[in-house]
C-alpha cells in the first residue's frame, strides 16, 4: 500500500467558471480582415471566467491577437443574468455558451461591421 496515496478517484472540483454575454465594439486596425469602407465592426462573444472581469480581459486580450482594435465592451452578464432582465435566449445561444465554458473559451457568434451613415 502507498502512503498518502488513496485508492479511490479524486472528485472533480465544480468548475467555478462562468459564461458571460459581452457587446464588443472594434475600431479599425492594418489587417483586421473589416471591409474597407467600415469604420469598425461590433461583436457578440460567449468568454467563460470566474467573472465577468476576468471574461472581458480575457476576450480583449484574444481579440488583440487577432489584430482587431477593441474599443468598448458592454457585458450582459451570465445566461442567468439575462434571463432575469427578461431576455429572449434561443437554443442556438445557449449551444454556443456552452461550447465556451466546455472548451473554457471565447466564442464569437456575431460580427456586424459598421459604416458611418451617409450626411444628407
Amino acid at each position: 500500500m502507498r502512503w498518502g496515496m488513496s485508492d479511490t478517484p479524486k472528485k472533480k472540483k465544480p468548475s467555478r467558471q462562468k459564461v458571460y454575454t459581452l457587446l464588443i465594439q472594434v475600431g479599425r486596425k492594418d489587417g483586421d480582415g473589416l471591409p474597407a469602407k467600415a469604420t469598425g465592426a461590433a461583436m457578440i462573444c460567449y468568454a467563460s471566467g470566474v467573472d465577468e472581469a476576468e471574461a472581458v480581459r480575457e476576450t480583449v486580450a484574444i481579440l488583440k491577437q487577432a489584430e482587431l482594435a477593441p474599443l468598448d465592451v458592454t457585458g450582459y452578464g451570465t445566461l442567468e443574468d439575462r434571463i432575469e432582465m427578461g431576455h429572449d435566449v434561443p437554443e442556438e445561444e445557449r449551444e454556443l455558451m456552452a461550447r465556451a465554458l466546455a472548451e473554457n473559451s471565447v466564442v464569437v457568434a456575431q460580427m456586424d461591421p459598421l459604416f458611418d451613415e451617409p450626411k444628407t
